[in-house]
C-alpha cells in the first residue's frame, strides 16, 4: 500500500503552476501525478447526474479518463478508492463564456495590450488563470474574443498543465472586419485557425453605450460562415433591436442582453438560442478593482458607471428568464482579470438572486452547457461512456444553494486534482 495525497493542488500562484509543471514524474498524468492506467473508484451516497436526476448509494467506477460503470455503493472495485459520501458528487462545471488570458500585470493594472510582453507572457498568466478555474470546480470552459489563447489550449490539451478543457474563439468579428465577404473570410480563417466558436460583437460594450453596430447582411454572414464551417456563434449584444437581427441569423448563442426587455423573452423561447447572462461576478469585480482597469483601453470611470446602472436590467431580464418555458439559460461567468478562480460565486446567485431552482442552476452549468457547446454526449453528464469531469461539494446544493460554491473534489477527465478530506485509499 503506498501513500496518497490528501490534496493534490499547488498554491493559487503563477509560480506554482510552473512548479506543477516541473514536479510530474515519467509515465503519470502531467496534470496531477496519477498513474494513466489506474482505475480509480468515487464512492459516493448522493450523486446530481447533470441532467436533473439524482443517484444515491452509487460508485463511480473510473477508467482510462472515463466514467466505466456505475455500480451499488461498495461494489466498485479500483487502485484507489476516493470515499465522497459525506458530499455531493455531480459533473464538472462548464462555464460558457470566460477571458481565461487578462490578468493585471505587476503595476498592479489589467494588462495592456500595447506592451507586447510576447505570447508567452499572455500563456504564463492564462496557466495561472486556468490553475484557479480549474480548482473552483471548472471542468471546461470557452474563451472568447482573444487570438492568444492556442498556445495554452495546447499545453491544456497535451495534459501538460492543469486547467480545464479549453474551447477558443481565437479572435471576434468586429464592426471594422469589414464587408459581409470580408466577415466570411474572417471566420473561414479563424477555423483553419482551430477555433472551437466564433464570437461575434454585434453592438458595444454597455460601457460605450450597447449600441447595435452589425447589420443584418453582417451577422448573417458572421453566424452563417460558422455554420458552413461546422461552428457555432456566441454574439455579444444587449438591445432588442440587435437581438431580433441575430434570431434572424440563425446563431447559436446570446451574450448580455442587459437592455433588453420582457417580449424579448419569447425570442429566445422561439429561437432556441441559448441565453448567457451575467447577474453578480462580473458587476463586483468591476465595483472593486475597477481602479486596476480605469485608463487601460476603453476603460474609464464613466464607462462603469454606464455598467452598474445597468445591473438591475441584468438581474430582471434574468428573472423574467427564468419565469419563462423554454428558455434555455446557460451558466456564463464573463470571468475577466480578478475574477478567475470565484465563477462559481455566479452559479450562486443564479439561485439566491435570479430565482433559478437549484437543480436549474446545476443542469444549466453541466448538460446543458455542454449541449451548447455540442459536447453533449461527452460531458456534463454523470453516466458510463461520459468523460470522467467530475466535482464533489461540502454540502447539498438543492436545500442549500451556497453549497453551489463549495466545491472540495475536481477530477478533470479521469485525474484528480484536489480532494480536501483525508478519507482515500490505495488498494
Amino acid at each position: 500500500m503506498r501513500d496518497t495525497p490528501v490534496y493534490l493542488t499547488c498554491p493559487h500562484l503563477l509560480a506554482a503552476v510552473l512548479a506543477c509543471i516541473v514536479w510530474i514524474q515519467p509515465g503519470a498524468n502531467a496534470a496531477s501525478g496519477q498513474p494513466r492506467s489506474e482505475t480509480t473508484v468515487l464512492r459516493a451516497s448522493r450523486i446530481l447526474d447533470g441532467r436533473g436526476g439524482i443517484l444515491e448509494d452509487g460508485d463511480l467506477v473510473v477508467r482510462d479518463g472515463q466514467i466505466a460503470e456505475i455500480v451499488p455503493r461498495g461494489a466498485g472495485r479500483g487502485d484507489r478508492v476516493y470515499d465522497l459520501t459525506a458530499l455531493t458528487v455531480l459533473p464538472g462545471y462548464i462555464d460558457t463564456h470566460v477571458h481565461i488570458g487578462n490578468h493585471f500585470d505587476d503595476d498592479g493594472k489589467v494588462h495592456r495590450p500595447e506592451s507586447d510582453l510576447g505570447v508567452g507572457h499572455l500563456t504564463l498568466y492564462g496557466a495561472e488563470n486556468a490553475y484557479r478555474t480549474l480548482m473552483n470546480g471548472v471542468t471546461t470552459m470557452q474563451s472568447l474574443g482573444s487570438p492568444d489563447d492556442a498556445e495554452l489550449q495546447a499545453w491544456i490539451n497535451r495534459g501538460e498543465i492543469p486547467g480545464p478543457r479549453l474551447l477558443s474563439s481565437l479572435g471576434a468579428v468586429r464592426e471594422d472586419t469589414g464587408t459581409p465577404e470580408q466577415i466570411r473570410a474572417y471566420v473561414r480563417d479563424r477555423a483553419a485557425a482551430g477555433a472551437d466558436v466564433i464570437k461575434v460583437f454585434a453592438s458595444t460594450s454597455i460601457r460605450f453605450g450597447g449600441v447595435t453596430t452589425l447589420t443584418a447582411a453582417q451577422l448573417e454572414a458572421a453566424c452563417g460562415e460558422a455554420r458552413a464551417q461546422s461552428l457555432r456563434s456566441v454574439v455579444h449584444l444587449h438591445r432588442s433591436d440587435a437581438l431580433r437581427l441575430v434570431a434572424d441569423a440563425g446563431c447559436t448563442q446570446v451574450e448580455h442582453g442587459w437592455m433588453l426587455d420582457s417580449d424579448d423573452v419569447a425570442v429566445f423561447a422561439e429561437s432556441g438560442m441559448y441565453l448567457g447572462n451575467q447577474i453578480d461576478l462580473l458587476f463586483r469585480n468591476y465595483a472593486e478593482r475597477g481602479d486596476r482597469y480605469a485608463g487601460v483601453g476603453g476603460y474609464t470611470l464613466e464607462g462603469f458607471a454606464n455598467l452598474h446602472a445597468a445591473r438591475p436590467g441584468a438581474l430582471e431580464f434574468f428573472q423574467q428568464a427564468v419565469a419563462t418555458p423554454g428558455v434555455r439559460i446557460v451558466y456564463s461567468t464573463d470571468a475577466n482579470a480578478g475574477s478567475h478562480g470565484a465563477n462559481t460565486d455566479e452559479l450562486v446567485a443564479y439561485v439566491e438572486q435570479g430565482g433559478q431552482a437549484p437543480m436549474e442552476a446545476v443542469v444549466s452549468a453541466t448538460s446543458l452547457a455542454a449541449e451548447s457547446l455540442g459536447l453533449e454526449d461527452q460531458i456534463g453528464t454523470i453516466a458510463p461512456g461520459f468523460e470522467a469531469d467530475i466535482i464533489a461539494l461540502d454540502g447539498d446544493p438543492i436545500t442549500d444553494p451556497t453549497a453551489l460554491g463549495r466545491v472540495v473534489f475536481v477530477m478533470r477527465a479521469g485525474h484528480v486534482h484536489r480532494y480536501d478530506s483525508p478519507r482515500t485509499s490505495a488498494r
